[in-house]
């Protein structure tokens, strides 16, 4: 049986990574970085989206800035079909 992460990949799910920074609660003049990792869709990103919305409702530190990276790693140009063999003795 194929993992969830690879079936995720096959759906067209890829690996998102953020960069978050946001201010610090009891000092708002520092930056603190948060890296998020996890499997989402571009270019909407529900998952990112998701965790923004928890954090701006449950946490303290107010965001300043959010980088996105993003990179389908299962893609139809990686996936060749084989045309012919050769046998050497």
């Amino acid at each position: 049986m194929a993992s969830t992460e690879f079936v995720r990949q096959l759906e067209g799910y890829g690996l998102t990574t953020a960069s978050i920074l946001y201010r610090m609660p009891d000092h708002p003049s520092m930056l603190q970085t948060f890296v998020w990792q996890d499997y989402d869709l571009a270019p909407l990103f529900p998952e990112l989206q998701r965790f923004l919305e928890f954090w701006q409702r449950e946490l303290d530190g107010p965001l300043h800035s959010v980088t996105v990276a993003h990179k389908r790693l299962v893609s139809p140009a990686e996936c060749r079909m084989v045309t012919q063999e050769y046998r050497l003795h």
